[in-house]
């Protein structure tokens, strides 16, 4: 989280101790306002197809997307998580999200573009973030481990 410094003024009866008067004061305030947030869009890890990568498993990919968000907001960002499934109800989720709030950036997972066959829905997600944030950044990670990095590429917190 970012913190603002704010100047305000004391009220008139307040003295500070040894009977000096302070005209203003300085006060560091958490404002999550200020915070740079994230969208993070990828598949449902227990949908993603794991035979290319028989490595990975839903449970260990779990982890490291929950590790990334956790780390983004230890640096400052505000994370929504948008985890969809492959069919129909993606584009719905993915809408929602975009409409709810306002995001600086979008990172959006490397399980969506591929294999080929997610073509079609990768396409349809990147069209609706360009048509409902076409303020923010897109970005893109190559695994779940770097998800930080990608936002960091594209914005500060």
């Amino acid at each position: 989280m970012m913190y603002a410094r704010v100047r305000g003024r004391q009220p008139q009866s307040g003295n500070r101790p040894g009977g000096r008067p302070l005209a203003t004061e300085t006060v560091w305030l958490r404002d999550s306002a200020m915070a740079k947030r994230v969208l993070a869009i990828g598949i449902e890890p227990g949908n993603a197809d794991y035979s290319t990568f028989p490595q990975l498993t839903p449970a260990l990919v779990r982890n490291y997307i929950e590790a990334q968000l956790l780390r983004l907001r230890g640096l400052g960002y505000e994370v929504t998580s948008c985890l969809i499934d492959l069919d129909a109800a993606a584009e719905a989720a993915v809408t929602a999200a975009l409409r709810d709030e306002r995001f600086d950036c979008i990172v959006i997972g490397a399980g969506l573009r591929e294999p080929k066959e997610r073509l079609l829905l990768f396409e349809k997600v990147l069209n609706l973030v360009h048509r409902l944030a076409p303020q923010a950044a897109i970005c893109f990670n190559t695994t779940p481990a770097d998800t930080a990095e990608s936002v960091q590429r594209w914005i500060e917190p």
